[in-house]
């Protein structure tokens, strides 16, 4: 059992490595790259242990769904790049969350991708865009 709520996990993180290397390690997951095991476990918590068995898995999708988990509650909007690349996820959680992340950091520049999820198969990612979109727009952003 995990007895941090995953932004706490990762708020704790930031203040023992600093934002900016917290952040680099969650933009390195989204575009595929290692990050090391403690930032790892940090955003991923009890689940990502198992990505640390050196083992090959079918379900590392996960490591991008924490990267850009990681940017909801770490990020500042400046990784327009990493969002604009986790909108395009074969991986529907990593869009869901993506468009969360635009939301809340009113990432302006990616309004265009968070409208065409209005055509997504999931449901869930399809009611992220769009929540992403109304707050957009009632920001003017």
């Amino acid at each position: 059992m995990w007895a941090l709520t995953p932004r706490q996990s990762i708020e704790r993180e930031c203040a023992h490595r600093g934002r900016a290397d917290v952040v680099a390690g969650c933009v390195r997951l989204i575009t595929g790259q290692d990050v090391d095991p403690a930032l790892l476990l940090a955003l991923g918590g009890p689940a990502a242990e198992k990505f640390l068995d050196g083992e090959e898995h079918a379900d590392t999708y996960w490591l991008r769904v924490w990267g850009v988990r990681g940017l909801l509650w770490a990020g500042d909007g400046s990784q327009l790049d990493a969002v604009r690349t986790a909108l395009d996820d074969e991986a529907w959680r990593v869009r869901e969350l993506a468009a969360k992340v635009v939301a809340r950091h009113l990432m302006g520049e990616a309004l265009d991708q968070v409208a065409a999820l209005s055509r997504d198969p999931v449901a869930r990612v399809r009611v992220a865009g769009a929540r992403a979109v109304q707050v957009l727009t009632q920001a003017h952003a």
